[in-house]
């Protein structure tokens, strides 16, 4: 008897010495919490913050509408002077949009509700740099103005130093008309897949033999659930697009441009993102 006294005696311990459940559980949140802010606040910050925008660092890389709501991110850049930019979409087979008049409006109203070719409608002003694009281009999908590609573009660089001009776009596909989900005003509506017209467009004026060559820089950042300035819904991986002109608009024999590979990181996040654009796509 008194053996067996013993030996429980011997096998059990204290509760003074034994951790509570409450502190374990404590202890474990606290880790968790170290962990998640570690990862959250530090890693994936500097993860995805892969690259100098080479000149264009600290610029806000979203354009604003007119009641100053945040519209379409930018997604495309070019390198080219003014001539070489108008010539490569022109050689794509793109037509410069039409500046908005009352003549303009009318037209693209009667292109949609008729159901009649419009080339050169005029798209809605944005803003970036506290101005509305300087040139705007697109490709009309269809017989009528309500389904086209469309892309603005704003010059953030002049030529000096033997360095030619740069421009940054937002290109955006306008899948049909209805009423802004903010202000009810008429307008397109987009197609949510923005890295989908990006593509397009590098496309288009490779296949042109208009490219030398592209890269990619830091966008507006990976985006799942963004909206614009009329509240369509957008994603992106959040990189944008930029295209070196063909200098003097001569044809390019090799159409294709050569390609910057990128950091290992973008590397790394496209394969992520491809997995998630299908899905993102399938939802939409």
């Amino acid at each position: 008897m008194n053996t067996e006294v013993e030996h429980r005696s011997m096998s059990s311990t204290p509760e003074t010495h034994r951790p509570s459940r409450k502190r374990r559980l404590a202890r474990a949140t606290a880790a968790g919490l170290a962990l998640w802010a570690a990862v959250a606040y530090l890693a994936l910050p500097l993860f995805w913050r892969h690259e100098d925008r080479q000149g264009l660092a600290g610029r806000p890389m979203v354009t604003r509408t007119s009641n100053d709501i945040p519209g379409d991110p930018i997604n495309f850049g070019l390198v080219g002077s003014e001539r070489e930019v108008v010539c490569a979409f022109n050689a794509a087979g793109w037509s410069a949009a039409n500046p908005v008049t009352l003549e303009t409006s009318l037209r693209i109203i009667g292109s949609v509700a008729l159901r009649r070719p419009y080339s050169a409608a005029p798209v809605s002003p944005l803003y970036y740099d506290g101005r509305r694009e300087d040139l705007a281009f697109e490709k009309s999908e269809g017989g009528s103005a309500d389904r086209r590609h469309h892309i603005r573009f704003w010059r953030v660089s002049d030529e000096e130093s033997g360095q030619r001009p740069m421009w940054l776009g937002s290109a955006s596909f306008d899948r049909g008309v209805g009423l802004s989900h903010y202000t009810l005003q008429v307008t397109h509506h987009i197609a949510p897949d923005l890295d989908a017209e990006r593509d397009f467009v590098a496309a288009q004026l490779a296949s042109a033999g208009m490219v030398e060559s592209l890269r990619e820089i830091a966008g507006v950042g990976p985006t799942l659930h963004g909206r614009n300035g009329g509240g369509d819904p957008y994603f992106t991986d959040g990189e944008a697009m930029v295209a070196t002109l063909s200098p003097d608009c001569k044809e390019r024999t090799d159409k294709t441009p050569s390609r910057d590979s990128g950091p290992w990181q973008a590397t790394f996040k496209d394969a992520i993102w491809s997995g998630l654009r299908r899905f993102l796509g399938a939802v939409s």
